[in-house]
């Protein structure tokens, strides 16, 4: 109260500078702030810093602290000196164990050493009591199971082990080992047919491998061989697995019951031939036959196995195939063997990736090589029923060269004419004609036709080619091909359906009027050329002009030939054009020897018409020269080209020909700098260029005149130089 009241008297006096400490901290309560401080200690500080003379390792802390430290404290032994403290001991243990089970009650480790205590004091009939009560708590425990009939057996009491044991395998049954712990105590006492007898009871519960294994191996170590070999037919009826079989025949083999081994083998090959693992069967079926020297067997075997087996399963199969070859077999033995373990190999890429033709191929040669038609066509088929999923040429490119090789392979090696018409056949009937089609094939059937001399056949295949999907390649073999039969008719058909189907192809055109040509139609060649080059979009049309020209130049139509060059010159002002014009005058009618020799009699004659031809030919370079300086001032380099050639047929005509007029029209090159452009629009660089300098150009820019004598200065003073 008293505590009570002078706090009262303090928080009354809000001012009093003297209130206590806790006042400002009400969650102190009665403790001041310094009942409360944490003193930690100073840090000394060192005063000598220099390394001890002596180093002391971690090693020598440890070994100094483990041997400072004090020994454990041990109860004392309990020395018991008469029946009444004995009695007190076993009461007090006793109470101690019952504590711990009560506390945890399932813990099978708990009731295992109680059981063990009360063993030690030779107690078995509480000992027996208290592994029952452990198991009304964990009878699904086996290890429980296993301790109390190994007390049971360790302490002699042998009826009450087999009570044990036969309660618990009828309790477990799956639990092989307390099947094994109960036959091994049978063992042990000579209790062959009690042992048998619980081997009968477990081969009731149908087991895995290694208790029928078990079963027989105890029948062996007795000597019961025909027990052992019933248990080996109930086994294989059980497990009917190619391990299971193989034991068996091993069995039969090892007391050289061959022809049992045999049949054991023979009824596994037709009971397990499509197993997973019958490979190994086959294998061990095979290296059986050879031990026995049967290699004949053995062969036989490996083929079976072969054709059988899939060869995604037979690597182990071929690579002791290949092995017992090499060892038995003859040359073609071993190359059977090779052939069949590249077989394989191709077997199995062509299964990751049906759409790899490359494999295919591969895989069709080495059939090939060998030379077995069923196989062969076999692959064929195979090969080609793995069509491209999407209808996109590019995927179709190698695959249509496996009807190809197919079709060749049928008429060439196989000679099978029919059958190669049906390969065609089916081939163009899968191809879809109205996204692409492939000519090569069209062609090629109609060429197979074509060597079985049915000519019809041919045309309608070429003529559903055309009708189905045009291609340029299927109108020139067709064309070709009545040519050569000199159906000429036919040709101008083709060659209209041709034009029809592209009329820009200059090809064509050209083909079309070079047929007339030869033929001596020349108005038809006329007309031909006429249409063509009316055509507004055509792909190479100079080159169809040039044909066009030289085709009238070589009928001596010089007029026509003029009058092409000018329609030519309407439509393109080209420098090649220009040039080509004025050579044509230059060399009108020099080609005729009996003009030449006309002319030879009349000289002057002749050189009247030879200064004509210079004058003609010098008029078209005027006109093309003062196209380019009016109508093209940029193209410089094309007018300077035009004064080289003009030059060098001026040089030509000897006599007649005018150098000087050419020279006075010669530009000078003058090497120039421009900017080169960048993306933002700035100029980092410069290049050099050649330009050239006409002297109308010089005449009409003033400061070009500066530039002129700059020139004339810097060549005098380069010759001074010189000098």
């Amino acid at each position: 109260m008293a505590l009570t009241t002078r706090g009262g008297a303090g928080g009354a006096g809000g001012g009093d500078p003297a209130k206590p400490p806790s006042a400002s901290d009400p969650s102190l309560g009665f403790l001041t702030k310094r009942d409360t401080e944490v003193k930690l200690p100073r840090a000394t500080r060192v005063k000598n810093k220099t390394p001890a003379p002596i180093q002391i390792t971690a090693e020598q802390i440890l070994r100094e602290a483990r041997e400072r430290q004090e020994p454990e404290i041990r109860p004392p032994k309990q020395k018991i000196t008469d029946t009444h403290e004995l009695s007190e001991y076993r009461l007090r243990k006793r109470k101690e164990f019952e504590d711990v089970i009560r506390r945890v009650r399932w813990s099978v480790s708990a009731w295992v050493k109680y059981a063990r205590w009360e063993e030690q004091q030779r107690d078995f009939a509480r000992a027996r009591s208290v592994y029952e009560r452990a198991l009304d708590v964990a009878h699904r425990d086996h290890t429980l199971w296993l301790k109390y009939a190994e007390f049971e057996m360790r302490n002699r009491f042998v009826n009450h082990a087999r009570n044990v044991w036969d309660r618990a395998v009828s309790l477990l049954p799956r639990v092989d080992q307390l099947w094994y712990k109960y036959i091994h105590m049978e063992e042990l006492l000579g209790a062959v047919a009690n042992a048998r007898q619980v081997f009968e009871r477990w081969m009731a519960w149908r087991p895995d491998t290694a208790g029928w294994n078990s079963y027989i191996k105890f029948e062996l170590r007795y000597g019961e061989v025909e027990r052992a070999r019933a248990i080996y037919e109930r086994f294989v009826a059980e497990h009917p697995r190619p391990d299971t079989f193989i034991r068996f025949a091993k069995f039969e083999m090892k007391r050289g019951e061959v022809e049992r081994a045999r049949r054991v083998y023979e009824r596994a090959a037709d009971l397990l031939a499509d197993d997973e693992d019958a490979e190994v069967l086959f294998v061990a079926f095979a290296e059986f036959e050879e031990r026995c020297r049967e290699v004949e067997r053995a062969r036989a075997i490996y083929k079976y196995a072969l054709d059988r087996v899939p060869k995604g399963r037979a690597e182990e199969l071929y690579r002791k195939f290949l092995a017992f070859e090499k060892q038995f077999g003859d040359r073609e033995g071993i190359e059977d063997a090779i052939v069949g373990k590249r077989r394989f190999q191709y077997e199995d890429e062509v299964r990751k990736n049906p759409l790899n033709y490359d494999s295919w191929f591969d895989y069709i040669r080495l059939e090939e090589s060998v030379g077995n038609e069923d196989r062969i066509r076999e692959v064929y088929e195979r090969a080609i029923s793995n069509v491209p999923p999407a209808e996109e040429k590019r995927y179709w490119q190698r695959y249509i060269y496996l009807w190809i090789n197919y079709a060749l392979y049928e008429e060439l090696d196989a000679q099978d004419i029919e059958r190669t018409r049906e390969v065609y056949k089916e081939c163009l009937r899968l191809i879809p004609h109205k996204k692409f089609t492939f000519a090569k094939i069209w062609l090629m059937a109609a060429q197979f036709e074509i060597r079985q001399r049915n000519l019809k056949s041919a045309r309608q295949i070429l003529g559903n080619a055309i009708g189905v999907a045009p291609k340029g390649k299927i109108f020139k073999k067709y064309i070709e091909i009545e040519l050569y039969l000199g159906n000429f008719d036919r040709c101008r058909t083709l060659y209209e359906k041709y034009i029809e189907w592209s009329p820009a192809n200059c090809y064509a055109w050209r083909k079309y009027a070079e047929l007339e040509k030869n033929l001596s139609e020349t108005d038809r060649a006329r007309s031909i050329y006429e249409l063509a080059i009316a055509q507004p979009a055509l792909d190479t049309p100079e080159v169809l002009w040039k044909e066009y020209l030289q085709f009238e130049i070589d009928e001596s139509e010089f007029g026509r030939a003029r009058d092409l060059y000018e329609r030519l010159l309407d439509r393109t002002k080209h420098l090649k054009v220009w040039i080509s014009y004025a050579e044509f005058e230059a060399s009108a009618g020099l080609g005729s020897e009996e003009s030449e020799s006309e002319e030879k009699k009349d000289e002057v004659g002749y050189q009247e018409q030879q200064m004509e031809r210079v004058n003609k030919c010098r008029a078209i370079f005027e006109r093309a020269f003062d196209y380019f300086r009016t109508s093209a001032p940029e193209l410089k380099e094309e007018r300077a080209m035009l004064l080289e050639e003009w030059l060098s047929k001026e040089v030509s005509f000897g006599d007649l020909g005018d150098i000087s007029l050419v020279q006075k029209k010669a530009p000078r090159k003058v090497k120039r700098k421009r900017p080169i452009p960048t993306e933002d629009g700035s100029t980092i660089a410069y290049e050099e260029y050649i330009d050239y300098i006409f002297p109308d150009e010089v005449t009409q820019a003033p400061n070009l005149k500066i530039l002129e004598a700059a020139y004339k200065w810097k060549k005098q003073k380069t010759g001074d130089d010189d000098e």
